[in-house]
């Protein structure tokens, strides 16, 4: 009686279970999905050329955002939406929503720093370096576990799109980008050559890494943030709708697009925290009076 090779055999089962290998994918969501990644390379190389490149490095930011948002779009249209299109995508939301706004951050605050630091840097030392640094890490961390959440927990099913669990990365990304824009608008209009808008870039300065930070933990929690395209222009909406869009528009216009940027993206950011308190705590009193009323009214309602 012949005895099988063990050895030949346990080598059969593992090219057997070698997994499945990708045989097709869809062109044109990729490709946009990967102009998305490059926009954030691109970011960050600008980023390291110098003061002169952060203003258009926070701009490739706000390109990538666009990309990201065609290419779900185009899938959804075309009927190509796929795991691999999924995972691609969080990898180039890595390098544009996560490395690109907190490299951007870092340089920005480092060039400056002795500026920043000024005649304080005699008691703070280096604290300030590191606390720019850890700000950095901190908005990455976040970034990055963020986006793996998110791939764990995304369904596939259309009304599991409405709304976000956690501030969406572009969004966060969106607010790092637009206070560099806004300053780098100041710094170069001549318009905005006065004491007071020189004032105001240096409080932008110092407001961004905790900006930056606290942005970082917004995408971590559970905060939910509705789904902004999926909810205002999917389906017939009423009148008002149309209204606000208007009014949204004309403020843009108004302020110029670095304001208008800094305003929408801050807005979005802090209407989660917003919400939640106003559901939480002032909800929750009103329902509470209402309750001791009503027990009031029903302690005094004399029974007949």
């Amino acid at each position: 009686m012949l005895v099988p090779d063990k050895s030949k055999t346990q080598k059969r089962r593992f090219f057997r279970r070698r997994p499945h290998r990708l045989r097709t994918i869809a062109m044109l969501p990729s490709m946009i999905t990967l102009i998305n990644g490059i926009c954030g390379f691109i970011a960050i190389g600008l980023a390291a050329k110098g003061p002169d490149y952060y203003g258009l490095a926070g701009a490739m930011i706000f390109y990538a955002m666009i990309a990201d948002t065609l290419d779900g779009r185009v899938a959804r249209i075309s009927n190509t939406t796929s795991s691999f299109g999924g995972q691609l995508d969080s990898m180039c939301d890595e390098i544009s929503f996560g490395a690109a706004p907190a490299f951007l951050m870092l340089n920005l605050l480092l060039y400056h720093h002795h500026q920043l630091v000024g005649p304080a840097e005699m008691m703070l030392g280096d604290f300030f370096d590191r606390f720019i640094w850890v700000a950095a890490i901190i908005y990455l961390s976040c970034a990055t576990i963020r986006l793996a959440r998110f791939n764990v927990e995304n369904e596939e099913d259309k009304t599991a799109h409405m709304s976000f669990s956690g501030l969406p990365s572009p969004a966060a990304a969106g607010v790092v980008a637009s206070l560099v824009l806004f300053g780098q608008h100041l710094l170069n209009d001549p318009a905005a050559n006065t004491a007071f808008f020189k004032f105001l870039y240096q409080g932008i300065l110092y407001i961004l890494p905790f900006a930056t930070m606290g942005v970082g933990f917004l995408m971590v929690n559970r905060i939910r943030y509705p789904h902004l395209f999926n909810q205002w222009f999917r389906g017939r909406k009423p009148l008002n709708y149309l209204y606000f869009t208007v009014f949204v528009v004309g403020m843009i216009v108004l302020c110029g697009l670095p304001l208008a940027l800094v305003l929408t993206s801050s807005t979005f950011a802090l209407s989660g925290p917003v919400r939640w308190f106003w559901r939480k705590v002032v909800t929750a009193k009103r329902m509470q009076q209402t309750t001791k009323l009503a027990e009031q009214e029903h302690s005094t309602t004399p029974i007949s």
